[in-house]
């Protein structure tokens, strides 16, 4: 049975300001490459942290069935978020510890609803530190923001 893997990415122009996500999706047995897929999308006004989630979630979303994954972020907060504060942030009512509403709470639940199908192992690499596949997937992101941005087509 192949491995899943999820590349996933976000980026924004400023923060807010136009955004993208991408996701590289590849299955592997063994060394090699037996299928992969790629995703992007965007917004005209989010923030990076939001197209980050939004690319984790949409590489668990697009999975048909109940499947063993690895999903591999750049992000400190999507991959502390769902390994750790967001048990604290369920039990406390989606709130923080200091009682404040959790930023991005939709897409926390979200993602959170979505990982619950799955078997899903968190690992964290550093972005934009020549890693192939997060490479890939910042490229899918910035394609995704691409629509978005201003002047884009215009002489």
């Amino acid at each position: 049975m192949p491995e899943l893997f999820a590349y996933t990415d976000g980026a924004c122009s400023g923060n807010p300001g136009p955004g993208g996500w991408g996701v590289l999706l590849r299955a592997m047995d063994g060394e090699r490459i037996v299928k992969e897929r790629e995703l992007s999308g965007g917004e005209a006004e989010t923030t990076n942290n939001r197209m980050e989630l939004l690319a984790a979630i949409n590489a668990l979303e697009t999975l048909e069935r109940p499947s063993k994954i690895t999903v591999v972020t750049d992000s400190a907060y999507v991959k502390n978020g769902v390994t750790g504060w967001i048990f604290g942030w369920k039990k406390n009512g989606w709130k923080t510890s200091n009682k404040k509403p959790v930023k991005n709470v939709e897409l926390w639940q979200r993602l959170d609803e979505a990982q619950r199908r799955h078997d899903v192992t968190w690992k964290w690499v550093k972005g934009h530190a020549g890693h192939p596949e997060n490479e890939k997937a910042d490229e899918l992101a910035r394609a995704g923001m691409a629509p978005f941005k201003p002047g884009k087509g215009t002489p």
